[in-house]
């Protein structure tokens, strides 16, 4: 019998914290995935210049104890879950290498701070997972917490691009679809952002036309026993088409990374982070190419 699935959460006593710790606690009651809550502090190692500093250090041990134990206290029993502190450079760093450490399938944060409710606002941990991680990485939008944990996963949407070749998102998907026993839609994003002088029908039936092609091209690559449903979203710009749509409460994104990206690694690509300011729900953002953990 294979093992659970285990999700990293980054974890801080804030808003964003509990938003991250609810969408994870969602995603693992559904999946029936372990929970590795991680607070990650500065690096132990010091620099000549700054004297190390033990009381403080002890101080934020016992703090980061105290407010792990109140997050566990917050999961219950309905998840099975581990606590841990971890050290590093940084926040991001910190949080790969307990992915790596735990054999972890996705890891979860929040938005920063100051965004819209509903929305994900990316900050700086956000930003650096989203463009070196090798793990799938999933962001919490502001207000998660608000969600019922028993809303569980009601729909994953793979947004499929507008090029052909999803570099694992598919399959990741799939996975993820059967894993939570949520439905799956494909999703193609149409903007008809023109410039001056040019045909406006003309643009619009021609990027339609190729919307419906890479649709179908995902559709093809499923396996047989999947079926999904498929939708092309049209908007003047991105943000417009991914409003123009419908969203269930406990639906989660897919998208892949950007072909910039270094292989098996993320990179957030223009189209997903216009996706992102609009979204209001949870987006996935899985390594351009194969083994997309959030699904294994």
């Amino acid at each position: 019998m294979s093992s659970p699935a285990r999700i990293v959460v980054g974890y801080i006593a804030n808003d964003s914290g509990a938003d991250a710790l609810a969408l994870a606690t969602r995603i693992a009651r559904a999946s029936e995935a372990v929970l590795e809550v991680v607070i990650v502090l500065p690096s132990e190692a010091r620099t000549s210049i700054v004297p190390k500093d033990a009381g403080y250090e002890r101080f934020l041990r016992e703090r980061s104890r105290t407010w792990l134990a109140e997050a566990s206290a917050a999961l219950g029993d309905d998840v099975a879950q581990s606590l841990h502190i971890r050290y590093a450079e940084s926040f991001a760093e910190g949080l790969i290498a307990a992915a790596h450490e735990f054999d972890a399938a996705l890891i979860v944060v929040g938005a920063a701070r100051g965004g819209l409710l509903g929305r994900s606002r990316i900050g700086s941990v956000a930003n650096e997972l989203l463009h070196s991680s090798d793990v799938p990485v999933a962001l919490a939008p502001s207000g998660s917490r608000e969600v019922s944990p028993g809303q569980g996963v009601t729909r994953i949407t793979a947004a499929v691009g507008t090029r052909p070749g999803a570099d694992g998102l598919i399959e990741a998907s799939v996975r993820l679809a059967r894993l939570t026993h949520a439905p799956l839609r494909l999703l193609s994003l149409v903007s008809i952002d023109l410039p001056a002088g040019m045909d406006e029908e003309l643009a619009e039936l021609t990027s339609t036309v190729h919307a419906d092609e890479v649709l179908l091209a995902a559709r093809r690559s499923l396996p047989a026993s999947v079926e999904a449903t498929a939708v092309t979203a049209k908007g003047a710009t991105i943000e417009a088409a991914v409003q123009s749509l419908d969203w269930h409460a406990g639906e989660l994104v897919l998208v892949g990374s950007n072909r910039l990206a270094t292989p098996s690694h993320l990179f957030l690509g223009s189209t997903a982070a216009k996706m992102l300011r609009e979204l209001p729900v949870p987006m996935i953002v899985v390594p351009r190419t194969a083994t997309p953990g959030a699904t294994t």
